[in-house]
C-alpha cells in the first residue's frame, strides 16, 4: 500500500530508473553485449524448442501483440 506522503515512487520510481538506464548504458559500453547475448543463446534444440513454447504461452494469454514486434526489417540496401 502507498504511503499518501510518498512523492518518490507516485507513478514511478524515478530513481531507480535513473540507475537502471545508467547501469544499462555502461554495460552497453562496455562492449560485452554480444559475449551476453551469446551466453543468453539456447544450448540445445530442446532448450530452444522450451523456450518457443514458453514464448507462444505468452502470446496467447497476451491481449495482443505489440506492434514493434511486427517491425518490418530490412536488408543491407534498406529495403
Amino acid at each position: 500500500m502507498k504511503k499518501k506522503d510518498d512523492k518518490i515512487h507516485g507513478e514511478g520510481n524515478y530513481k531507480a530508473a535513473r540507475e537502471f538506464d545508467a547501469a544499462e548504458a555502461a554495460f552497453v559500453k562496455s562492449g560485452q553485449v554480444d559475449k551476453a547475448a551469446h551466453d543468453a543463446a539456447p544450448k540445445s534444440a530442446a532448450e530452444e524448442a522450451e523456450l518457443a513454447r514458453a514464448e507462444q504461452a505468452g502470446r496467447e494469454r497476451a491481449r495482443e501483440e505489440d506492434p514493434a514486434v511486427r517491425r518490418r526489417t530490412t536488408g543491407k540496401d534498406g529495403n
